[in-house]
């Protein structure tokens, strides 16, 4: 009895092994390759697969993701024979899980020796300069060379990255010397850029206030000669309508004569000659009041009307 029992527990086991061996379950986005006494037979997809047990086996799980590798710095030597290291990564992705399996013992290995080749052989035909400054170059570059190469293999390289490019300690010392200096330069050039036009601003701005200074100056001195005209044709217009006499225009004469003479330009003077005549009048005029006593006396034509007393005129007769 005890015999039976431990046959039937045996057998549950086994079938329960067999079921379990039976049925797979590949998740999304991954692959299995199956294997018949040591013969690829077939690819599992993702979803329920039911295979033979203990006879057909899994070979391989692969995960058909896009996988990222980063791959450690290599030192790679330059044209001009100095020594960088250079950080790259990967972005691949398994096509075909067949060949990736049986076309390459670990394509992992086999794109990163293949990376380092590459990227020496481009590096070496490079000088640090273009080095450093041709990153989107050595990527398509590689990318070029490991797509062709591991195609293949079932694989499927989507990009290549330049993560870090380190030159020596020495070059580097002397790269922040030379940008410090240009730093500088370019510096300086502002600086002096920046005072010329300030200088330059300036001259400009004293050179308008004086236009506008000289304009301003030229429009009073303008305004104050057509305002001396105007009254000049008023003095003018005044004296010939009250038809006055020499010895008014003589007294009008000396008084303008000092208002003449404060010109600092005026060294010349014309003394009209009615002036003379005028001043001759007024002398024998002023001798007739001395003899007189200052009483004053009646003109040579006795037709027009004397002072009798001032501000009074009384007309005489013959």
């Amino acid at each position: 009895m005890d015999a039976i029992i431990i046959v039937l527990v045996i057998l549950v086991v086994l079938v329960f092994i067999a079921l379990v061996k039976t049925i797979q379950v590949i998740q999304q986005a991954s692959a299995a390759i199956v294997e018949r006494f040591g013969r690829y037979t077939r690819t599992l997809n993702a979803g329920l697969n039911i295979v033979v047990p203990f006879i057909d086996t899994i070979r391989n799980r692969i995960d058909l993701r896009e996988q990222v590798v980063p791959f450690p710095p290599q030192p790679v030597i330059t044209q001009d024979n100095l020594v960088v290291n250079i950080d790259t990564v990967i972005y691949y992705q398994v096509t075909d899980a067949r060949a990736a399996t049986y076309e390459v013992s670990n394509f992992i290995q086999a794109i990163e020796q293949l990376t380092v080749t590459t990227l020496r052989n481009i590096i070496g035909g490079m000088d640090l300069e273009r080095t450093l400054t041709s990153r989107e170059e050595i990527n398509a570059a590689l990318r070029g060379v490991l797509d062709e190469a591991t195609g293949k293999w079932g694989i499927r390289v989507n990009r290549v990255e330049l993560k870090a490019i380190e030159p020596p300690t020495s070059i580097q010392d002397s790269m922040e010397k030379q940008m410090r200096a240009d730093r500088d330069k370019r510096a300086a050039i502002l600086q002096a850029e920046g005072v010329r036009q300030s200088e330059i601003l300036q001259a400009e701005g004293a050179k308008q206030a004086e236009i506008l200074r000289a304009e301003g100056d030229a429009k009073a001195a303008a305004l104050r000669a057509e305002g001396e005209a105007q009254a000049i044709r008023t003095v003018f217009e005044a004296i010939h309508a009250g038809d006055a006499d020499q010895k008014l225009l003589a007294y009008q004469y000396v008084q303008m004569l000092p208002k003449i003479a404060q010109g600092d330009s005026n060294k010349l003077w014309i003394v009209p000659s009615e002036l003379g005549d005028a001043l001759k009048g007024i002398g024998g005029s002023l001798g007739r009041l001395a003899e007189n006593g200052g009483a004053p006396t009646a003109p040579a034509d006795s037709s027009r009307p004397t002072l009798d007393k001032p501000g009074r005129q009384q007309p005489r007769f013959e």
